[in-house]
């Protein structure tokens, strides 16, 4: 049941990111987000991953895998476009 439920929370997470991120890559517009809360978001996912990589809980792993890149990618774009 844990992982059901950590599986759900990790797709629900994951997926909020991309409406964000196709909107600044449609608009090139980044200048209404903050640097520093993505650059701290991205910190924690990061360890969330090696979390995840540590227990071995692939909902985790794949999940934050996938929202850090999407988080590196708003990240880069907010650098390249201001």
């Amino acid at each position: 049941m844990a992982t059901w439920v950590s599986a759900l929370a990790a797709i629900l997470t994951t997926a909020a990111f991309v409406p964000q991120a196709l909107h600044i890559i449609r608009h090139r517009e980044t200048k209404a987000i903050s640097l520093v809360m993505y650059v701290a978001f991205a910190s924690g996912v990061a360890f969330w991953l090696l979390f995840g990589v540590l227990i071995h809980n692939w909902p985790i792993m794949i999940s934050n895998a996938i929202t850090l890149v999407l988080t590196l990618a708003i990240v880069a774009m907010k650098l390249r476009y201001g």
